[in-house]
């Protein structure tokens, strides 16, 4: 077994096992124990979650459709790397859909929906302010799924549940870069305050905002990064 697997979570399982292998690799691909570009060796991590390799198998295709892992056919299976073309790619699919359908949710969401919203906000500032990246992301993950969930439209929806995962990658990748939590957390109350008063094109106009403001600063940093250190000399 190698070093870079240790310190993966013992598994309990409660649903199949396939889905809880999954869960696990996901967390902790999100979380940087599972670093970019890093391997993922069936026997290993079989013997890391004491299962067979059949549900690791299972879980690793059903990561790959969701874009944390890549497949490739000389090296196999490998956690997904953030790279400008894969963040542009994503951000421009997500802006054609999740603005549009968060304008369409203002028109539906009652009172509860906008309560249950706000509650996970507020627990994904406080994970923001305690440095709990992973707890928050899957917050703000649940809180925009609340939003755009309301849209009436279930084929659109079940086209932005399949970005959540690259989102959450990219996301996370972004903080690294830069802390913008903060002033990602005000642009969101700012979305939900505008589906709140009902008005689908404020709403709409706040989350494109949103979203085309995180892509550009990431885009920044990541083409910073892979242009290395600058010459100052």
């Amino acid at each position: 077994m190698s070093d870079a697997n240790e310190g993966l979570p013992t598994l309990t399982f409660q649903g199949s096992r396939s889905q809880v292998v999954a869960d696990s690799i996901r967390k902790a691909i999100l979380s940087g124990k599972l670093a970019p570009g890093q391997p993922l060796v069936e026997r290993e991590l079989s013997q890391q979650f004491g299962v067979s390799k059949t549900p690791v198998r299972e879980a690793l295709i059903g990561l790959v459709g969701s874009g944390l892992v890549d497949q490739h056919h000389y090296r196999g299976m490998t956690v997904q790397r953030v790279s400008p073309e894969l963040a542009r790619d994503v951000f421009e699919t997500r802006d054609r859909l999740e603005p549009y359908a968060i304008g369409l949710a203002a028109h539906r969401v009652d009172d509860a929906d906008v309560s249950e919203a706000q509650t996970v906000l507020d627990r994904a500032g406080e994970h923001g302010r305690r440095g709990a990246w992973i707890d928050m992301q899957l917050l703000n993950r649940s809180f925009h799924r609340r939003l755009y969930g309301a849209c009436g439209n279930p084929v659109m929806c079940r086209y932005l549940d399949g970005l959540q995962d690259l989102v959450a990658l990219i996301s996370l990748s972004g903080w690294t870069q830069r802390t913008t939590w903060e002033q990602e957390h005000a642009e969101h109350q700012r979305i939900l305050d505008a589906v709140a008063a009902r008005d689908a094109a404020a709403a709409e106009a706040e989350a494109r905002a949103h979203m085309n403001g995180f892509v550009t600063q990431l885009m920044d940093s990541l083409a910073a990064e892979d242009r290395g250190p600058t010459n100052t000399t």
